[in-house]
């Protein structure tokens, strides 16, 4: 038994990519993203941008909690985006993650263009 205002451990986060869109992946995140289970969304996120799509959707529609480091990952995946040329948009975000996002500047952060595509840098340095 808990001691009471004790969490259970953290629910497993599962992670399905879904390549279908030929615009970009979509990763869906199902469960509680935080300290303890974040490293599987994360390792998906370096996966897919490693291939530097145009865009990259994460959809949290069935994202159950979040904390620090679960907020970090998001922030990772537009950084490393940022860094390819790949849009990363977010999809189904539930209310909690929402006011998460605005009161920490993540969401400002996420309306960024991504940087030119590599190619495309050197050709408009060039061109």
């Amino acid at each position: 038994m808990l001691s009471p205002g004790r969490r259970p451990e953290a629910t497993p986060l599962t992670t399905s990519v879904d390549l279908s869109d030929p615009d970009g992946p979509l990763i869906r995140v199902v469960g509680e993203l935080a300290y303890a289970t974040c490293a599987p969304l994360r390792d998906e996120v370096d996966r897919v941008l490693a291939d530097a799509p145009p865009t990259l959707v994460l959809d949290f529609g069935d994202l159950h909690f979040i904390d620090s480091t679960g907020l970090a990952v998001i922030v990772h995946a537009w950084r490393e985006g940022r860094e390819v040329g790949t849009t990363v948009r977010l999809r189904a975000v539930p209310a909690f993650l929402a006011s998460i996002l605005d009161i920490t500047g993540v969401a400002g952060l996420l309306t960024r263009p991504a940087q030119a595509r590599p190619g495309e840098q050197r050709r408009a340095a060039t061109g």
